[in-house]
């Protein structure tokens, strides 16, 4: 057992995805500080995961956004609320105590005692789906990558881009569109056919590829080429079956992630496929102080949409608030005109 004394307090956020952080907002206008925990590095979810530079056009008073704006902007509005972050750790477990609050344990040994407990998790923790060739582990991250986090570093190297959807496709974009791209840049796909929900980034790519901008290479992996500890090339099955060599300087692994439910689904909450059944005018779930928001709920008439996931983290909030400070008045506020929400915003004298 650890002797590290448990973190205590009001209110744990499990997931940093925008439903989380907006959760997260939302605690802070009820007076409420918020830890969270997010599986990822980073803030975002999958939103900054998957497609951080794909525009979202039906958020409220944005006309258009791109994911990685989007999560900026929730990064800055919760920055009042100072909430403490516990990035690049997954819940492990999750228990009642005697005096009803709740025990929680992270991958990384963390364990909070919290008198509520949010489960913002979208469909689960997300992890990259990976290509499963013996030795590969061994070039990450220096070769090897799961993630593009800056075109740039890739300059005037050899890039293979493995991946033929809608993540494949916007990385190989955003490596052509580099202001400093690299020498050498190929898609590798198990088939000739791309596939995208978005026609315009299909067009383009296909159109470099067209122009020898990108080489689309047919084929599937199935062993590793390496020589003085650095990886050399991929080898490949070709349509017909013939083996084939990819050399390469880098390999981007652009399969997309996989959603994970994990302990969630041993806790012994309600479910239905998969999701966890709520109460719609408070979120709660089965167990009290214990609540759900986002693509992880359910209820009659969901959806799953971000802002729908915003509307749920507030009425959460309320929910929490209202257990929290049994004995207290809570009157529904307004940030035009409340000189409490003022303060606590920072926009107005203490």
């Amino acid at each position: 057992m650890s002797d590290i004394a448990p973190i205590e307090t009001d209110a744990l956020v499990i997931g940093a995805g925008p439903a989380g952080l907006w959760q997260v907002f939302q605690l802070g206008l009820q007076g409420i500080a918020a830890q969270v925990i997010d599986a990822l590095p980073h803030l975002g979810g999958q939103l900054a995961e998957l497609y951080p530079d794909k525009p979202i056009y039906d958020i409220p008073g944005l006309p258009v956004c791109t994911g990685r704006e989007l999560v900026q902007r929730l990064q800055q509005q919760v920055r009042p609320f100072a909430p403490t972050l516990h990035l690049g750790q997954s819940v492990t477990t999750l228990q009642r105590e005697a005096d009803q609050r709740w025990r929680v344990g992270s991958s990384a040994g963390t364990t909070f005692l919290a008198r509520t407990v949010f489960i913002a998790a979208g469909v689960g923790a997300f992890q990259p789906k990976r290509l499963k060739l013996e030795g590969i582990e061994a070039f990450e991250p220096a070769q090897v990558q799961h993630r593009l986090d800056d075109p740039a570093a890739f300059a005037g190297r050899h890039v293979v881009v493995h991946g033929g959807d809608d993540l494949a496709i916007d990385w190989a974009l955003r490596l052509l569109d580099s202001p400093a791209p690299p020498a050498r840049l190929s898609l590798l796909h198990r088939r000739e056919v791309l596939g995208s929900d978005d026609p315009a980034a299909l067009e383009r790519v296909q159109a470099a590829i067209a122009a020898g901008r990108i080489a689309l290479v047919v084929g599937q992996p199935t062993g590793l080429r390496a020589q003085a500890g650095r990886l050399q090339a991929l080898e490949l099955l070709d349509p017909q079956g013939q083996p084939q060599t990819l050399a390469l300087d880098h390999l981007l692994v652009a399969l997309g992630l996989s959603p994970r439910l994990g302990p969630v689904a041993d806790w012994g909450l309600a479910m239905e496929r998969k999701q966890l059944v709520v109460q719609p005018e408070s979120c709660e779930t089965s167990e009290a102080g214990l609540f759900a928001v986002g693509d992880i709920n359910t209820y009659p008439g969901k959806k799953k949409l971000i802002l729908c996931g915003f509307h749920e983290a507030t009425l959460a909030a309320f929910a929490a608030a209202a257990q929290l400070r049994p004995d207290e008045r809570l009157p529904l506020q307004y940030t035009t005109t409340s000189p409490r929400l003022k303060r606590l915003l920072g926009v107005a004298p203490g």
